[in-house]
């Protein structure tokens, strides 16, 4: 599956909470195929998200296409703004 969320099950953080929680209402909505990566489950993942984003205190959620950085919650929200998800989520 091309797109990749990583989220948390494991946080104290009602922001991080209800991005995560947006991020996948609105993916569900438009019909968006996602896989949901729990890095709540080991560091390695967490490691893992933050390697491919290219920052090392990125937080969930966080947007991939496959191994392709598109973006977290901020810019996803914009991209849902400008009606341009599936560009940002390079589908199109």
């Amino acid at each position: 599956m091309g797109i990749k969320l990583y989220y948390t099950t494991v946080t104290a953080s009602r922001t991080v909470k209800s991005q995560q929680a947006e991020m996948m209402r609105i993916l569900d909505s438009k019909s968006i195929r996602y896989e949901l990566i729990d890095i709540s489950v080991g560091g390695e993942l967490r490691d893992e998200m933050r390697s491919k984003a290219g920052d090392p205190t990125a937080v969930p959620p966080q947007l991939f296409n496959e191994d392709q950085y598109c973006g977290n919650y901020e810019m996803f929200a914009e991209a849902v703004e400008a009606d341009s998800v599936e560009q940002f989520l390079k589908l199109a």
